[in-house]
């Protein structure tokens, strides 16, 4: 497919997420979009007031867009997927992929059947320090690995300062929220840096008094199939928010802090929407594939499974 006027981007979803990535494709110069809404986000209309906007999906569909950014929330992503692919319409598809596993199948068939590019919103691949620990583990730098830790922590209540976390879809259960879901980002990378996962083990707990109904504060063990130990650390609590990750071989280690001022996070995202562009326009290959968001989700699930059960998970 090629990208012309008459063949818009879909936006699904318009909260924060959704409106960063309308921010970023007009940024990189593309100028056609229709949203599809439920018109609850809480963020002023102002920006979009020329876009179309449409409440229902099949009319939203109806402008035939050449792709689709699944910007709503977690557990409302499979419908949209479905029905997007369905119309030949490529997916960028926020992460997690899904709350579940319920019409992953389906979307992966319809997905090969339609010829379709699929790239998932893991934005961290795009980070330079991750990258360059990439090369550097590629050039067996710091030897055999031994094992990694990541540690993700942003406090819940300032994350959207705006709006009533409460009410957030990382706050809700029937939305797809709680930690482990919610912040993700981890599992992808690490698969990304050291390969698959073998086994998981993880406890979760509700322990910030935050007054939500999902896990704020979880530690996942996985266990990698080359025989690397990590441990993922997650939660709502830690003031002020830190992420970084530490990676020791027999040799040395790397340690980089993701989150450091002098970085501006909207590069990783610029670049992901520069790389959607280039999926569809240059027949690029996805960097984060349909394949590595569901892997990434199987992780998820089975650090929840072994919560909930009390128990190692093997994938």
């Amino acid at each position: 497919m090629n990208m012309t006027p008459e063949r818009p981007i879909l936006i699904a979803g318009f909260g924060s997420i959704g409106r960063r990535h309308l921010r970023n494709l007009k940024a990189l110069g593309h100028k056609n979009f229709v949203l599809y809404r439920t018109g609850k986000s809480t963020l002023p209309d102002d920006e979009i007031k020329d876009i179309p906007t449409e409440y229902d999906l099949d009319k939203a569909l109806a402008y035939k867009p050449v792709a689709t950014i699944i910007a709503n929330p977690t557990a409302l992503h499979m419908p949209v997927a479905l029905a997007a692919a369905k119309v030949g319409s490529h997916l960028f598809l926020e992460k997690p992929v899904s709350h579940n596993l319920e019409g992953v199948e389906e979307l992966c068939r319809l997905v090969q059947d339609q010829d379709l590019k699929v790239s998932v919103g893991f934005q961290f691949r795009f980070h330079p320090l991750l990258q360059q620990m990439k090369h550097l583990l590629e050039k067996n730098v710091i030897g055999p690995i031994v094992s990694v830790s990541a540690h993700k922590s942003e406090y819940l209540p300032e994350w959207h300062p705006w709006e009533d976390y409460h009410q957030s879809y990382s706050a809700k259960v029937e939305l797809g929220g709680g930690v482990i879901l919610t912040q993700c980002h981890p599992f992808d990378y690490l698969r990304y840096l050291l390969g698959e996962v073998e086994s998981v083990s993880a406890v979760q707990s509700q322990s910030g008094g935050l007054g939500i109904d999902v896990e704020d504060n979880a530690d996942v063990l996985l266990h990698f199939k080359s025989g690397v130990i990590g441990n993922v650390h997650l939660d709502y609590i830690q003031r002020p928010s830190e992420h970084f990750i530490r990676i020791v071989g027999q040799k040395g280690e790397i340690y980089k802090q993701l989150d450091s001022d002098d970085f501006d996070r909207n590069e990783m995202f610029l670049d992901e929407m520069r790389h959607l562009l280039s999926c569809i326009n240059k027949n690029e290959q996805p960097l984060c594939t349909i394949k590595d968001g569901i892997a990434a989700l199987q992780i998820v699930l089975a650090a929840k499974q072994s919560a909930s059960e009390k128990r190692l998970i093997k994938l």
